[in-house]
């Protein structure tokens, strides 16, 4: 069994990637990404789903929610800048347009309507996760602690410089045995190349799960665009090469009444997190902000 879905395999009319419920092994997370060409618009009925709309490689991205206007600055690529997003209520009536670049829109199956939000940029909160090598950068985009107004869907972005690991140490969610959180999560990668803004064709990392059962344990090599569905298990480590720094997009969401981000670590690495006491964070990090790349060394 493999839950690993590499780039193109999702591929569904003007779409990148398609994961809903229906294709997907679970209930409740979805994803679905574009790539934006002039005059052409992107029509979404919202009918199940609340969104999250985040640009990966587009600037002035137009959306319109029910008719109501906006407008996303974006970024030009995922290792280039923190972006603004829009939160698409349940039931809402979307159009989406551009002249070039990524678009993701990040779903949930939802039962209560919330207002539309666009959030700047600035106001997207930014931590430094870990020590030593693995240290690695969370951008909370719609994450319990920063963002309210949304039902179900969590969603946070991570970037692990060239050398580092990420989802480390292992952890799960999937309401299984004495784990009692349960969320479903898409990794959607991109893997850049040294200082470039975006993903690049040649980048590669590595990604780990396994899970409670011993039925799925695999690591398999990662490259730019590819998913990785996790209905359950362990994950992690998600590896960076030395010249790869990776990016990922996560998207949770659950059958629980109040959204959480909560985890379990596997409790024979547990004692990692302690370790990183004596360790100090990667400079390098943190790598974006909201005014762009943040260069070593530089506040």
């Amino acid at each position: 069994m493999t839950w690993f879905r590499p780039a193109g395999s999702l591929r569904e009319g003007d779409a990148d990637v398609v994961v809903t419920p229906a294709t997907a092994p679970w209930t409740y997370s979805g994803l679905r990404v574009w790539t934006l060409r002039p005059g052409t618009v992107i029509t979404m009925t919202m009918t199940d789903d609340e969104g999250v709309l985040v640009p990966l490689s587009a600037r002035d991205v137009d959306v319109t929610v029910d008719g109501a206007p906006f407008r996303l600055d974006g970024r030009i690529g995922v290792f280039d800048a923190v972006s603004d997003w829009l939160y698409i209520p349940l039931g809402s009536e979307v159009t989406i347009a551009g002249t070039g670049g990524e678009v993701a829109l990040c779903t949930a199956r939802a039962t209560e309507r919330y207002p539309v939000a666009r959030i700047a940029a600035a106001d997207v909160p930014v931590e430094v996760r870990g020590a030593g090598r693995a240290t690695r950068q969370v951008t909370n985009i719609a994450t319990p602690g920063s963002f309210t107004g949304a039902d179900r869907i969590n969603v946070c972005e991570v970037i692990t410089p060239g050398g580092n690991w990420s989802s480390w140490p292992p952890h799960r969610h999937d309401g299984i045995g004495e784990c009692t959180v349960s969320n479903e999560e898409i990794y959607y990668f991109r893997m850049g190349r040294e200082d470039g803004p975006h993903g690049h064709e040649t980048g590669q990392g590595l990604f780990h799960v396994y899970t409670v059962d011993g039925s799925v344990d695999e690591t398999v090599t990662i490259h730019d665009g590819d998913v990785y569905l996790v209905p359950e298990g362990y994950h992690g480590p998600s590896v960076a090469p030395p010249e790869y720094p990776m990016y990922f997009l996560n998207v949770l969401a659950g059958p629980g009444e109040d959204r959480t981000m909560a985890f379990c670590d596997d409790p024979e690495h547990h004692w990692i997190r302690d370790a990183w006491q004596g360790q100090q964070p990667d400079p390098r990090l943190p790598w974006t902000t909201a005014a762009g790349r943040r260069r070593e060394g530089t506040a």
